[in-house]
C-alpha cells in the first residue's frame, strides 16, 4: 500500500495479510520494510532499474522468488516474441515516423519533453521510431517543455500519458501548450496516449503496450 506516492504504509501492508512482499529500494522508507520482516513476512528486494532490457531479468527474478522458474521463463519467451512481433511491423525501407513523449500534468504545472534514459525513448525505439529527444542532443531524460525545442525535434507524432492528456484538456488543451500546435503532431492532430501505468511500467505487459503502439503507428 502506497498510498502516498512512494511512501509505504506497514500496518496498510499488514491487514493485507500478506505470505511475501516483493519490493525495491525505489520506495521505503527502510523502517516499514523492516516492520514487515520483524512480523515474520519474507521481503524480497529486486532492482528498482526499470528498462526494456531489464524486464526479462525482472521476470525471472519475480517467479524464481515466487518458486515459479519455469513461468517465468515461458512469460519471458512471450513478452519478447511480443516485442519482436511489433518490431516487425515497421514497413521495410520507410522513413521511420518521429516521436516525442511529453509528460504533462496540467494541474501542477509540470510540462515536460522526454530524452535519452527517460524509459519512453526505449519504447519508441522498440517499434522502430526515432525519439526526437535524443536525436536533437538532449542530454537529459526530461526537460522543459519550450517552442523552440518542438519546432527544432518536428514530431510527427506525440505521445503522452492518459491521465496526463486528461489534465490539459484533452487534445485541444495539449495544442494550447506553446510549440506544441506548431509540430507536424499538432498540424495533424496525431497525439497517442498510452495509460499511465503501461508506458513507463517495464513490466510483463510491456509486448503487449509495445504492439498496441505499433499497431498505432503502421496499421492505423
Amino acid at each position: 500500500m502506497t498510498s502516498g506516492g512512494h511512501d509505504l504504509n506497514a500496518e496498510a501492508i499488514l491487514d493485507l495479510d500478506p505470505t511475501v512482499v516483493l519490493t525495491d529500494t525505489s520506495i521505503g522508507p527502510p523502517e516499514v520494510q523492516q516492520q514487515l520482516r520483524d512480523a515474520g513476512i519474507p521481503v524480497v528486494f529486486f532492482d528498482p532499474a526499470r528498462t526494456l532490457a531489464g524486464v526479462p531479468g525482472h521476470i525471472r527474478a519475480v517467479a524464481a522468488a515466487l518458486g515459479v522458474a519455469g513461468v517465468g521463463s515461458k512469460l519471458v519467451s512471450s513478452v519478447e516474441g511480443e516485442i519482436a512481433s511489433a518490431r516487425a511491423l515497421a514497413p521495410a525501407g520507410a522513413t521511420p515516423p518521429r516521436l516525442t513523449f511529453l509528460y504533462v500534468r496540467g494541474s501542477a504545472g509540470v510540462y515536460l519533453m522526454a530524452g535519452p534514459g527517460s524509459g519512453a525513448d526505449a519504447m519508441i525505439e522498440a517499434v522502430g521510431a526515432v525519439d526526437v529527444g535524443t536525436d536533437i542532443g538532449l542530454d537529459k531524460p526530461f526537460v522543459p517543455i519550450t517552442s523552440e525545442g518542438l519546432l527544432n525535434a518536428q514530431p510527427d507524432v506525440i505521445l503522452v500519458m492518459t491521465e496526463g492528456l486528461e489534465s490539459v484538456g484533452g487534445i485541444d488543451g495539449l495544442l494550447r501548450i506553446p510549440g506544441v500546435a506548431q509540430t507536424p503532431a499538432g498540424q495533424s492532430r496525431r497525439i497517442v496516449d498510452v495509460a499511465d501505468t503501461d508506458l513507463l511500467g517495464f513490466g510483463p505487459r510491456v509486448g503487449r503496450t509495445i504492439t498496441a503502439l505499433a499497431k498505432v503507428l503502421y496499421e492505423g
